[in-house]
């Protein structure tokens, strides 16, 4: 088995459902360590576990090449989702099966996205130090919360003056194969919880209630008919889709006292997460209800050009296809490391990222490997 294998198979045998932290970190540390890499950890969080505000280890680490080189940098997450039920083998027992497509590694991790970080790490070993400042950016929150993960990294990282020049986000972006799709950018996304008071009372004297499910339903009919855009040159359209409808009524014969509701937005950069706030706080004050909305990223764009080309370059010497460059797909950290220097995410294939019985093709770990360290050696001699 390759050796970038061997590395995901320690990885994924390190349990590390969101929030991730020990464990799994002690791991990439003694893989990092002996390759000439200054590992800095730190814990973000105080709040109790389950919480959003429960504790999250952070990985920076940092190899420096000469005075004034080009930094270039590799960034990702080790925490995973939950299992769940029903697998063939033991989720984080790493096991390799044969398949007809080659062998296969499975684990939860196996693709999002303890095998890129296996790969990164397997390919900074093939990039000498004195072509450049190489660094891993590695949060245990990205499946979670993402409070107290990538942000905090950034401020370590403007505290202590580590600038990339490049970051290379190792997100699982290949569909059909590995080397068909890279991301230059990814939507927004805000959540809105919303809300609307009633007076409950007896279904048989409606004249002594207020019952708030008509202006409910009228808010989240006006807000579902809503036309955002038809898309951009780069974006998909933006998209609303409702996601929760909470009464809370166990009765036939009661009128609730409160109906709530959530919706979530993916949207391309015609809007801002403020601008489309604000919109439909407007529609929900209209019906009588109120609206609460949480932003989770704003979209963003790394323009074809010399990185993206760099990248392309790399796959097409490795696998012989040119990558779509897209912006499809939900957020990823990308979407804060974008404030930081170009972002592009590259990686494996994702069709079993959070299914059960997660896994990756054997030989993809040691080809992206390869790519990897192509593009890094590029990125510093850029």
């Amino acid at each position: 088995m390759n050796f970038a294998a061997e590395l995901a198979k320690r990885l994924i045998a390190a349990p590390s459902v969101t929030p991730a932290t020990g464990e799994v970190f002690d791991v990439l540390e003694g893989m990092l360590a002996p390759l000439g890499f200054a590992v800095h950890r730190f814990t973000r969080g105080e709040g109790e576990e389950g919480s959003d505000e429960a504790p999250v280890e952070n990985l920076f680490a940092i190899r420096k090449g000469p005075e004034g080189s080009r930094h270039f940098a590799f960034a990702g997450h080790l925490d995973v989702v939950p299992p769940g039920e029903g697998w063939a083998s033991a989720p984080f027992e790493p096991e390799v099966r044969p398949s007809p497509g080659g062998e296969l590694l499975y684990g939860r991790g196996a693709v999002d996205m303890k095998g890129a970080i296996a790969a990164m790490v397997d390919a900074v070993s093939h990039v000498p130090v004195d072509a450049g400042t190489i660094s891993f950016i590695i949060t245990g929150d990205e499946e979670g919360p993402a409070l107290h993960g990538t942000r905090a990294l950034i401020d370590f990282m403007r505290e202590h003056g580590h600038q990339p020049d490049l970051c290379l986000v190792g997100e699982p972006t290949s569909v059909h194969r590995l080397g068909d799709m890279m991301k230059i950018g990814r939507r927004g996304s805000v959540n809105v919880w919303l809300e609307v008071e009633g007076t409950q009372g007896h279904v048989a004297y409606p004249h002594l209630a207020d019952n708030p499910l008509p202006r409910m339903v009228a808010m989240l009919s006006e807000l579902n008919n809503l036309h955002l855009d038809d898309g951009t040159e780069w974006f998909q359209p933006s998209n609303l889709v409702i996601t929760e409808i909470d009464i809370a009524n166990r009765a036939h014969n009661v009128i609730p006292a409160k109906a709530k509701a959530r919706i979530s937005i993916r949207f391309n950069d015609r809007h801002s997460g403020a601008s489309l706030s604000k919109q439909v706080v407007e529609i929900a004050q209209r019906h009588g209800g109120s609206a609460r909305p949480v932003i989770s990223g704003e979209p963003f764009l790394t323009p074809p050009g010399r990185f993206s080309q760099i990248i392309a370059d790399a796959v097409k010497a490795e696998t012989g296809l040119d990558p779509e460059a897209s912006t499809s797909g939900g957020t990823s950290d990308a979407r804060f490391l974008r404030a930081v220097c170009p972002v592009i995410e590259f990686g494996l294939c994702n069709a079993t990222m959070h299914k059960r019985d997660e896994a990756v093709v054997v030989a993809d770990l040691d080809t992206l490997s390869r790519i990897y360290a192509r593009v890094a050696r590029a990125a510093l001699a850029a």
